[in-house]
């Protein structure tokens, strides 16, 4: 190969290269967000308390509240009801975080971990 049929070539390389480095093609819309929520509301109160949800359903907690809140499972201090609940845990102001996957039909009660007393912050998840 001569010097300029390789410089060729590697300019070439190079361009393609560098034409390789931009970000992704969006693959589709974003999935829609989880319907199934309960949130703590900036006076300190669950709501909804009581929520019915299908099989393999995911519920979103989200905290409103000017503290943080430690979400888990009944019977306090076991949380081993409903373990999925026990994925919430720990909400700071403004977080969220989804259960897992709340597949078996059964009555899920939660609460929160730091004040299992206050029933504002009690409530039940209904999966049927």
């Amino acid at each position: 190969m001569s010097r300029g049929s390789t410089a060729i070539l590697l300019l070439a390389l190079s361009v393609t290269a560098g034409s390789c480095g931009g970000s992704a093609p969006p693959t589709g819309p974003a999935p829609p967000g989880n319907t199934f929520r309960i949130t703590i509301g900036t006076n300190g109160v669950v709501s909804p308390n009581e929520l019915v949800v299908p099989p393999g359903t995911r519920v979103l907690f989200t905290n409103n509240h000017n503290r943080s809140h430690d979400m888990t499972s009944d019977p306090h201090p076991e949380h081993t009801l409903c373990p999925e609940i026990n994925q919430v845990g720990l909400l700071r102001p403004g977080d969220s975080r989804e259960t897992g996957n709340m597949v078996i039909v059964r009555t899920c009660g939660f609460h929160d971990h730091d004040d299992f007393d206050n029933r504002s912050l009690q409530g039940r998840i209904v999966v049927r």
